[in-house]
């Protein structure tokens, strides 16, 4: 396995393998049919919560193990091994409460802290049916009235939404302030918040992705996060989180192609030996390798940085593109070395395929990312 050539801690490698043996047995076999219904297996998330590998960074002065990125990002590489979906939303329902450990009053934080390590999940509600790449045009809206807000609009492409139990909403308390307008706030779901479409996705469909509703949804003042208009600030520091992490599913997907791939070439034989002799395959291979091995390091270069409080400088942008670029070409490769059986939902590679491709869309396309670094250049 790929694993073998990644180095790590006997802290990690304790967590990694029990996060490995606890996919193989649980959710390795569920996953063909998990990805015909779209179903997100709640019995292999409870597993993991009951191993305790749910919610791993919450800091350890509110109660958590505060983990370091590095180790978070090599469990997110393990799940999305397995299954990139799954490991997605697993992860994703505490990193939905991320905004309020960046922005949060001590109070909040604590609350966010003890619901989570009691297994709660949370949601970030950011874009909306007009609104993606360009979050100055939301348009759900927050409305003071005496000591709370109503919160009014309807968010899209929400991940996890139908399992949450708290939504963190961005909101604009004036359309006109633009950015300046966005006020971020915690609400919980028993105030009213409508789970409405369940879409049907070519690919991670593990992972449930929802249209939240919130009609005339009444939160007291102190469930803002952060102060009115200060919600930008707080979104993009998360973001630069965010952004990178969400990558190391991608770097699973590759992982898993890399060894399916090979394992299948080492016993696939054609002209009297296996395809992994064959110079033109075996190179495919070793470029397959080299570019997801590059996509590990540069994710570790982030988790490094993240954890001794630096600037990214870009390096999340420019590792989103990359990672998600190498996710989706060395899926196809590995569909190419398996050929037609490659393309057969009898074997795995063409669901990493499916799968790989929402990395180079989601957390901010690719494409913007570009332009993302193209101003750094101009500047």
């Amino acid at each position: 396995m790929i694993f073998d050539y990644i180095q790590t801690t006997e802290e990690q490698k304790d967590i990694l393998n029990i996060a490995r043996q606890i996919c193989e047995k649980e959710l390795l076999p569920q996953v063909p049919e998990l990805d015909r219904t779209g179903t997100y297996p709640r019995d292999v998330a409870k597993k993991l919560f009951d191993a305790g590998l749910y919610a791993l960074e919450v800091p350890e002065q509110y109660g958590g193990m505060g983990v370091s990125h590095e180790t978070n990002f090599l469990l997110a590489e393990t799940l999305g091994y397995y299954d990139a979906g799954f490991g997605f939303t697993f992860h994703a329902g505490s990193m939905g409460a991320e905004c309020i450990f960046m922005g949060g009053t001590e109070a909040q934080k604590q609350f966010a802290a003890n619901e989570l390590l009691n297994g709660k999940t949370f949601a970030f509600c950011l874009t909306e049916p007009a609104c993606g790449s360009d979050a100055a045009s939301i348009a759900t809206t927050a409305t003071r009235e005496g000591d709370a807000y109503v919160i009014k609009g309807n968010k899209c492409f929400i991940s996890g939404a139908e399992l949450a139990d708290y939504f963190v909403v961005a909101t604009t308390i004036d359309r006109s302030l633009k950015y300046k307008g966005i006020t971020l706030f915690l609400v919980e779901k028993e105030r009213g918040v409508q789970i409405a479409k369940h879409e049907e996705k070519m690919g991670i469909r593990l992972s449930p992705t929802n249209e939240v509703v919130f009609d005339d949804i009444r939160v007291p003042a102190d469930h803002m996060i952060g102060a009115e208009g200060r919600g930008w600030g707080i979104v993009m520091r998360n973001m630069e989180v965010v952004r990178p992490t969400s990558m190391n599913f991608a770097t699973g997907i590759a992982m898993r192609a890399v060894d399916e791939a090979v394992n299948y070439a080492k016993v696939r034989t054609q002209f009297g030996q296996p395809i992994i002799r064959l110079q033109g395959l075996n190179f495919l291979l070793a470029e397959m390798l080299e570019r997801t091995m590059v996509s590990h390091g540069a994710l570790m270069n982030i988790a490094h940085l993240l954890d001794h409080g630096m600037p990214l400088n870009g390096m999340g942008s420019a590792t989103k593109i990359y990672a998600s670029q190498t996710a989706s070409w060395v899926a196809s490769k590995a569909v190419e070395v398996l050929g037609g059986y490659g393309y057969m939902r009898e074997y795995p590679v063409e669901k990493l395929m499916r799968d790989a491709k929402i990395f180079e869309i989601f957390e901010g396309t690719n494409q913007i990312q570009q332009v993302v670094l193209g101003a750094m250049l101009s500047k």
